[in-house]
């Protein structure tokens, strides 16, 4: 039988709203609160958000991340409680995820390359319909697609933004991404993909002065692309821990089944 883990260097981090400040001023004062750099583990103070911008962060680094919900959404998230917290996160459980590269170049040839936790949405800039060449494993599967944008979200992301966009809810440890169209006007029944986590997408924006698209992995905005390329980066570890019972697999299951 393994032993629990023993996390000896917390740092705390939060977001900026009153609640988190203050809850990240007392858990320090009771536990201490080391540098980011020297820390074995991440106590976020906030709201999925925060998780996401610390995710960003800590890639390469593989520390485990451990939030307590000070904000308004905490999907990603523990319920908040300042006591026993030593014996909270020697038991909670790990939820590995791993996240998208985006390879964008926009329409003056520039190159940029984001990361994804949640999704990557390419989405109409103005008030021209998109519309997209959709290509998976070096094969165009949509000649044109005629939309609003599209979507290629992971399991951890498949109940934010793809979940609105009427996709599927893809279980946490399914080796797979989710692609589902906005709006999708031509091919007007086509409601989207299941794709394999190894799939290559490949996107390029048909008419791109006249209908310009933008970019989006996560927080991080493209503007003007002409081509996108996006492939799970599986040599990118990212690791949240979760109290027992409210892993992200059960949450996953409870939104398939709670109305």
């Amino acid at each position: 039988m393994s032993s629990k883990p023993v996390y000896k260097n917390i740092a705390f981090v939060s977001s900026t709203t009153p609640a988190a400040r203050k809850a990240m001023k007392s858990l320090a004062e009771r536990y201490g609160n080391v540098p980011l750099a020297e820390a074995d583990i991440i106590v976020a103070l906030g709201g999925d958000g925060l998780m996401l911008q610390t995710l960003h962060k800590l890639l390469g680094r593989k520390i485990p991340i451990y939030g307590m919900n000070r904000g308004s959404v905490g999907f990603l998230m523990n319920e908040f409680h300042e006591d026993d917290l030593l014996d909270r996160l020697s038991k909670a459980r790990r939820s590995v995820v791993h996240p998208l590269s985006m390879e964008a170049e926009d329409i003056q040839g520039n190159r940029s390359r984001s990361y994804a936790i949640n999704e990557v949405s390419l989405l109409r800039a103005n008030f021209q319909a998109a519309k997209l060449r959709i290509s998976i494993d070096h094969h165009v599967r949509i000649e044109t697609l005629i939309c609003d944008g599209v979507i290629v979200a992971t399991p951890a992301g498949s109940t934010a933004y793809n979940l609105s966009a009427n996709g599927p809810i893809l279980p946490l440890d399914a080796p797979l991404l989710a692609m589902t169209p906005i709006s999708a006007f031509r091919p007007r029944r086509w409601r989207g993909a299941i794709l394999p986590q190894k799939a290559h997408v490949a996107i390029e924006v048909l008419e791109p002065a006249k209908r310009p698209v933008n970019a989006v992995a996560d927080n991080n905005e493209v503007k003007d692309v002409r081509h996108v390329e996006i492939a799970m980066d599986l040599s990118q570890d990212l690791v949240m821990l979760h109290d027992p019972g409210h892993s992200l697999d059960e949450r996953i299951l409870r939104e398939q089944f709670d109305w």
